[in-house]
């Protein structure tokens, strides 16, 4: 049984078909690249394999100092703020939304207010 199956499958804009009689069939455990099917090359499919377990835990690796840095600067902790505003200036080549959020994190965190917050160690 497939998981996927398409038969004739076509897409048409005004006289122009984007797509015309496509048939697929994807079966369990089969890998399918966007420029066609990888039919008994073992090697693109440990390849792709090896790409699709690394990409999540890359994009872990890289969200944990700043959700450690978060929770340290809920807690008021001194050296969460400087960790924070080492992951802002990294955040400002992160044009524009990047940018945006690091120059407030910044802008928030060398306030004199702030570092007498975090100095004192207490939210009030």
């Amino acid at each position: 049984m497939a998981l996927i199956e398409t038969v004739n499958l076509g897409q048409k804009y005004g006289q122009h078909y984007a797509l015309k009689d496509i048939n697929l069939r994807i079966e369990a455990g089969e890998v399918l690249a966007l420029i066609g099917p990888i039919t008994g090359d073992e090697t693109a499919k440990a390849i792709l394999t090896t790409v699709g377990c690394m990409i999540p835990g890359l994009l872990a690796a890289l969200a944990i100092p700043g959700i450690i840095g978060g929770i340290g600067v809920l807690k008021l902790k001194l050296w969460a703020r400087y960790l924070v505003l080492v992951l802002s200036v990294l955040a400002l080549f992160s044009i524009p939304i990047g940018t945006a959020i690091g120059v407030y994190s910044i802008w928030v965190l060398i306030q004199d207010e702030t570092a007498e917050l975090f100095a004192s160690g207490s939210g009030e």
